[in-house]
């Protein structure tokens, strides 16, 4: 069984007025494959010719970027990050992120599909951990280890003449596991959290509905209906993964998404509301101040 991605919030909104959404493409891929991995040419970053423009936009898809040169500069949901040579940038599904208009981008580029990976490598490499920072720096022994599997991965990427399509599908879902084992090791020493246990399914469970309800569902009473757990039970396995309630976890990605919309998009607060659950655009206006401090005009001028 293969992980499957959800519809992201952006399909709510008007196709001219949502931040951009770039799609993967598989036929950029070699041999149509789930997955892409190249250099990062001067003319763009991206691997498999994608060619995505440098303004802030959002991906469906994984992205890890290996970087040969440094410093560079990149954004994640209005974080800045520097990146060195040696270092990696994790970007993951849904989230908002910008190029250096400036900055050279040399290394690799490996892309991933929703759905390529099957649903125990992506629960056991913590893929969709968003707490996680996109940010790694692996050691001199640790990249010597992933350079040394990732140059594996590009062989066995490139190598469409030795197998049928079935099984080199088949070598590179493994190879890719391999190789995000070992990136999902850093990124867990990286959050500080190595000896702490993984989600369990509970909270796993929840996460993706939340990802995909968050527009219209604030009710935590609710979710726990909808997957059939106790109140009680999800507030335990909330608090065990991140240690906020789950009334905190749907909050917190509410507010990034209204902040999205408010630095990246035109659109007025009141529809900006709607986009993410409110009917007034007073109460929006309220929970968002509540939650940030300042009002949804106020941050969207801070943007500026």
């Amino acid at each position: 069984m293969t992980e499957r991605g959800g519809a992201h919030p952006s399909a709510h909104l008007g196709a001219a007025e949502h931040i951009r959404t770039y799609p993967f493409d598989p036929s950029a891929s070699v041999s149509g494959v789930g997955m892409q991995v190249g250099p990062m040419g001067t003319d763009g970053p991206w691997a498999g010719g994608v060619g995505l423009a440098r303004r802030v936009h959002r991906i469906d898809f994984h992205v890890l970027l290996f970087f040969r040169e440094g410093p560079v500069h990149h954004t994640v949901d209005f974080t800045p990050y520097e990146a060195a040579a040696g270092d990696i940038l994790w970007i993951r599904p849904g989230q908002v992120h910008g190029f250096s208009a400036t900055d050279r981008y040399a290394g690799t580029a490996l892309t991933m599909q929703p759905g390529f990976l099957p649903r125990a490598t992506v629960e056991s490499t913590g893929m969709y951990r968003y707490d996680r920072p996109p940010l790694l720096h692996p050691d001199a022994a640790q990249r010597a280890a992933l350079d040394s599997s990732l140059e594996q991965l590009q062989r066995e990427y490139l190598d469409t003449e030795t197998l049928p399509l079935s099984l080199h599908t088949n070598v590179l879902r493994h190879s890719l596991t391999a190789f995000m084992l070992r990136v999902a090791h850093v990124s867990a020493q990286a959050a500080a959290d190595e000896c702490r246990p993984q989600p369990d399914t509970t909270f796993t469970r929840f996460r993706a509905a939340v990802e995909q309800g968050f527009t219209t569902n604030h009710s935590v009473s609710a979710y726990a209906d909808e997957l059939g757990y106790s109140r009680r039970t999800l507030v335990r396995a909330v608090r065990a993964a991140t240690g906020q309630t789950p009334k905190g976890f749907i909050d917190r990605r509410v507010v990034l998404e209204a902040k999205r919309l408010l630095a990246h998009t035109e659109l007025p607060v009141g529809r900006i509301g709607a986009a993410v659950g409110f009917a007034d655009s007073a109460n929006f206006s309220k929970f968002f101040q509540l939650h940030t401090g300042v009002t949804p005009a106020a941050f969207r001028a801070e943007q500026v």
